[in-house]
């Protein structure tokens, strides 16, 4: 990242940061931060809010107005300041097991009121700072450190999970496809509603030597090669997309946003 947008957007006193050596978090939040600057923000206008995890240490290096909140609690927290401050860009940062376990309540009802909040999941697929358990999204038969010899619990698909809960806007990108990444929560921001954008990273730490994934450059190989665009995805025979997963936009439906309706209430009165 240039050192003007570091010194833009990051608490530089915060750095160096604690992900681990291959981590793709800072991929993740270099998109964030790449979105906002070409959207031209006012750094005062955004606030940052994320739970505990991983992925949720990212609002202690971010210059904005940020808040680290409980476990599972973002979604909550970000709630109450979009309806006190709806003028604010509100961005949630959180992980698998942040935004779909603890959090899972937060994350469908957010979606189901279409909330005007941009949340942007980490899905490394494991509970990466707290020791290596399984998620929500660890695929079945993959292991952690609560599943030593296989999870046996179907995964979530997170995209499908908030499409059927009312997300107006939902996309998702890879740490290898970084400028799709970039572009989606742009557009993600852009939208009216809830957005719901998954940032498929990597964990080579916990998930990838525990599951013998190889080394981070192998991981991220995956990614690019079992990628496939929704555009590309439709056309494709049964048999093709068998171990493959969809990126892009995947769904865009504009409908009444939550504060705007409220606000509808109040004057009413």
């Amino acid at each position: 990242m240039p050192s003007q947008l570091v010194e833009k957007y990051f608490r530089v006193e915060n750095l160096p940061h604690i992900w681990c050596p291959g981590c793709g978090n800072g991929i993740v939040t270099r998109a964030i931060v790449k979105a906002i600057d070409n959207m031209n923000l006012n750094k005062d206008e955004v606030c940052i809010v994320s739970g505990i995890g991983c992925s949720s240490r990212a609002s202690g290096y971010l210059d904005f107005n940020t808040l680290h909140t409980t476990h599972g609690r973002a979604l909550a927290f970000a709630t109450g300041i979009k309806l006190s401050k709806p003028e604010l860009t509100v961005i949630v940062i959180t992980g698998d097991g942040d935004a779909a376990a603890i959090g899972g309540n937060h994350l469908i009802h957010a979606a189901r009121r279409n909330i005007d909040i941009t949340t942007i999941v980490y899905n490394n697929h494991i509970y990466g700072m707290t020791g290596g358990q399984y998620s929500p999204t660890t695929p079945t038969g993959e292991k952690g450190t609560t599943a030593p010899y296989g999870n046996i619990d179907a995964n979530f698909d997170l995209c499908d999970l908030v499409k059927g809960a009312g997300a107006s806007f939902i996309a998702r990108g890879t740490v290898y496809g970084a400028k799709l990444l970039e572009k989606q929560i742009e557009n993600g921001i852009k939208n009216k509603g809830f957005s719901f954008i998954e940032a498929l990273t990597i964990c080579p730490t916990y998930y990838g030597r525990r599951n013998k994934k190889g080394s981070v450059v192998d991981m991220t190989t995956y990614l690019k090669d079992n990628a496939i665009n929704i555009s590309a995805w439709n056309k494709l025979p049964k048999e093709k997309k068998i171990g493959k997963f969809i990126v892009g936009e995947i769904y865009n439906n504009k409908r009444a946003e939550y504060t705007e309706e409220y606000d509808k209430i109040i004057k009413s009165l």
